[in-house]
């Protein structure tokens, strides 16, 4: 978009003086994020990617009832931190939509920095703490006010059933090539209910996640270093803490790339594990013995629940992830196969960790 079609956009939501230029801003592979600068505050704007996120209405409700009901609690209990703000348009709705696409403001965040990859055990605890103490903030919230904004994200159950579909379709003939692959996630299909039963039975609390656990969504304080706020609430929808627990440790914990052909290189940082774990357990301080009983499941079954994702992809054609080469999606799924052997093999001491933290 040109510069004088942005500062259109800009002009109409309610900001605190004139936005005189706005610039592209950040890393995200979702939206497309600008910084507004201009006579009075900084916001952030951001073009919604509505392929993805087909309900803007749904989408933002969340993100509105979240980050009011954090800003109240972090007021209270964490004042040197920080929550998202919804700038308003000019006639008060959450997002602006016209010919170009459809749009959302924030406040800008000021004196914090983002990092896209863990640099260290200390790096990788910071976070732990911080989608911990999202968790806690969160604890009184009812999760049912919320929508899925991506059904079925993390069944699991679904996620096997498309599976199997896509096997017995086998559109492209891939099928005879990874036998083994398939064979691993069918023999351990009895993995995909473990958290989802717990929460349809109640065992389990159904509790606000944010389901995409990165360290990049997280800003640090430019001065203390210091978690200062969690960002990017697109996916933001009722769950198990669980899921959230274990997709930081499915990313965090791998010693090698996501798409590494050689899967000898792969390894999992039992390090990293144990610094995840503590400071999580530190941040959240209201989870549930079944909660916290099933955290390493959770980072199990988001690794096979990922790499079954991946598979299903590569019988399908590689139509849904990005792919830059050839078997690059099998790759993925190989990785995260060998991730999961490595937490099965380790499973017990793994569990002491979590029971000992």
């Amino acid at each position: 978009m040109t510069d004088s079609e942005l500062l259109r956009v800009a002009a109409r939501f309610d900001t605190d003086g004139k936005i005189t230029s706005v610039e592209l801003y950040g890393s995200g592979h979702i939206n497309y994020t600008y910084k507004a600068t201009g006579t009075g505050k900084d916001y952030t704007l951001q073009k919604i990617n509505t392929s993805l996120f087909t309900n803007p209405d749904t989408l933002m409700h969340n993100i509105c009832l979240v980050t009011e009901y954090l800003r109240d609690t972090v007021a209270r209990e964490a004042p040197d931190e920080r929550v998202l703000r919804v700038v308003p348009t000019l006639d008060g709705k959450p997002y602006l939509t016209d010919e170009s696409g459809t749009y959302r403001m924030y406040e800008f965040i000021d004196e914090s920095v983002c990092y896209d990859a863990v640099k260290s055990v200390d790096d990788f605890n910071s976070c732990a703490f911080a989608f911990g103490r999202f968790a806690t903030y969160l604890d009184g919230f009812d999760a049912k006010q919320l929508y899925e904004i991506i059904p079925n994200f993390h069944n699991t159950v679904d996620r096997m059933r498309k599976f199997k579909t896509a096997l017995a379709s086998d559109a492209l003939g891939r099928a005879k090539d990874v036998e083994k692959e398939i064979k691993f996630f069918l023999d351990r299909e009895s993995y995909c209910s473990k958290i989802t039963s717990l929460l349809d039975s109640g065992e389990m609390p159904t509790r606000v996640t944010h389901n995409d656990t990165k360290l990049n969504n997280i800003l640090f304080s430019e001065k203390t270093g210091k978690p200062l706020a969690i960002i990017d609430l697109d996916t933001v929808m009722p769950g198990s803490v669980c899921y959230d627990f274990g997709d930081s440790i499915r990313f965090g914990c791998n010693t090698a790339a996501e798409d590494e052909p050689d899967t000898d290189k792969v390894g999992f940082s039992t390090e990293l594990f144990e610094a995840y774990v503590k400071g999580y357990l530190k941040g959240f301080d209201k989870i549930t013995p079944i909660e916290r009983k099933n955290l390493l499941w959770g980072a199990i079954l988001m690794t096979y629940e990922c790499g079954m994702r991946f598979l299903t992809d590569y019988l399908e054609g590689d139509t849904y992830f990005h792919t830059q080469r050839k078997g690059q999606n099998l790759d993925r799924a190989r990785t995260q196969i060998r991730m999961v052997e490595l937490m099965e093999k380790d499973f017990d001491k793994l569990q002491n960790i979590v029971d000992n933290a």
